[in-house]
């Protein structure tokens, strides 16, 4: 069976949202209160209306507690989004993703019983401060305030030694998780496992000691 998922509010982040899940084959029931967007999306998704979701009649009879995901990407209208969080969470929809705006509104929405809150602005500027720091960072995710994974292309200063030479977990308290060389991914290489010129390395651990191993290593 295709998944199915929601999207309430078909701005950028919501709309791309939408795009990339038809594309990748699941049922898309798109929402939104502007009609020219809804029509745009028409095309797209498995099925598109205008709906006010902070109204629990519309939400009930639109059947959203029936799909297994609801992503609420709502723009500026942080009010709508908690409340739509809320109704939501009352009809026991199982999993609920909310684009936050900012820290307060982030703090509100876990509080609610938000499953996911995820910051697209601001984890993309993290992404593009790193890969102007140093060009070897290729990707980064945010695990919690402090701790992140990051993508860290393998330059001349470290190819050609194995992971236990590098010592690199006791120098900086972080872990190479894992490997991606070409299309294979090593999953939790071994101490001896060497790194060659180019390769991709999963660093996880202490935003500051990363950021201390790209700093030193990676310069």
């Amino acid at each position: 069976m295709k998944k199915e998922f929601v999207v309430i509010g078909l701005g950028r982040f919501g709309g791309s949202i939408v795009r990339e899940l038809v594309r990748l084959g699941a049922d898309v029931l798109a929402i939104d209160t502007n009609q020219e967007k809804v029509d745009e999306f028409a095309k797209i998704a498995t099925q598109a209306v205008i709906a006010d979701t902070t109204d629990e009649d519309v939400i009930k009879s639109l059947g959203i507690r029936n799909f297994e995901h609801v992503i609420i990407a709502i723009g500026e209208n942080i009010q709508n989004s908690i409340l739509t969080t809320l109704i939501l969470k009352d009809l026991g929809v199982k999993q609920i993703t909310v684009k936050a705006q900012n820290d307060y509104h982030a703090r509100v929405l876990e509080k609610i019983g938000a499953d996911f809150v995820v910051h697209p602005e601001r984890d993309m500027g993290i992404r593009i401060a790193n890969n102007m720091m140093s060009s070897n960072v290729l990707d980064y995710l945010e695990l919690s305030d402090e701790h992140s994974i990051m993508e860290i292309k393998a330059n001349d200063q470290i190819a050609g030694y194995s992971l236990i030479d590098l010592d690199i977990r006791a120098k900086y308290g972080i872990n190479i998780v894992g490997i991606k060389r070409g299309e294979a991914i090593i999953i939790s290489p071994a101490a001896d496992e060497k790194i060659l010129l180019g390769d991709i390395l999963l660093v996880i651990g202490a935003d500051v000691d990363i950021n201390r191993f790209v700093k030193k290593m990676m310069s």
